[in-house]
């Protein structure tokens, strides 16, 4: 446990690139959002354009999607950069891999709960003073602070383990071996699409998803997290450096 604490203890040694990066984002997307809401509200011709909704509604802006992205650009390069100088130090691929997957959720669980806390400041201030729903989501991310966190957590280490396993993909096959990868996901796609049409199965799953709360489909997600884990796991065991 120690060796993967110091893996995980190492990508802080790049401070801006995860834990400053995202939030200066994030809070340039907040400001610019409650500016735009601002001349909204006060009847300024350019917030009227881009702020369509009425005055009395909060307005869901989807702006936070972006950290969910980030969350898995920051998951390739924790590989894709980083796992040849980490083996360098004499740390086994199976040591650096679980560490980078122990930071990940260390990480996914300090930032879920600062957009928790974020969210409970939007309420009390009435959505920044404008309205806004900047760090809810309606359905994902729009319940109590805790269900708010436990998503968050589970999603963003979900994207941050994918886009490892993307890191280790390329790292051992290249290119070629990147687009075979995502050729192969979206061939699955295709042939899961393709039974449930041939046995009739859309309004199953229809009603599946339809009476899916945020508590399951989480438990959902967490689920794929574990088997992206194990994939990578299995993955990296050959990957070239």
């Amino acid at each position: 446990m120690s060796t993967l604490v110091k893996v995980a203890r190492f990508h802080l040694v790049q401070p801006f690139q995860y834990l400053a990066m995202t939030w200066i984002i994030v809070a340039l997307g907040l400001a610019f959002s409650v500016a735009v809401d601002a001349m909204h509200a006060s009847g300024h011709p350019v917030g009227a354009v881009v702020n369509g909704s009425a005055p009395d509604r909060v307005r869901y802006t989807g702006a936070l999607a972006g950290f969910f992205v980030f969350f898995l650009v920051i998951g390739v390069q924790s590989i894709g950069r980083s796992l040849p100088f980490g083996l360098a130090l004499g740390v086994s691929r199976r040591s650096y891999y679980l560490g980078t997957a122990l930071f990940a959720a260390v990480l996914a669980c300090a930032d879920g709960l600062v957009v928790a806390a974020l969210q409970a400041v939007e309420r009390a201030t009435g959505g920044w003073g404008v309205r806004l729903g900047f760090f809810r989501m309606p359905y994902l991310l729009n319940g109590p602070w805790y269900q708010t966190w436990l998503t968050l957590f589970v999603g963003l280490t979900l994207l941050f383990v994918y886009g490892m396993w993307f890191g280790i993909v390329y790292r051992r096959w290249s290119v070629i071996g990147t687009v075979a990868f995502i050729a192969a996901q979206v061939a699955a796609l295709v042939a899961a699409v393709a039974l449930v049409t041939l046995v009739h199965g859309w309004t199953g799953v229809g009603h599946f998803f339809t009476g899916l709360t945020i508590s399951g489909l989480t438990g959902l997600l967490a689920v794929l997290a574990l088997a992206l884990i194990v994939g990578g796991r299995a993955t990296i065991r050959r990957a070239t450096v």
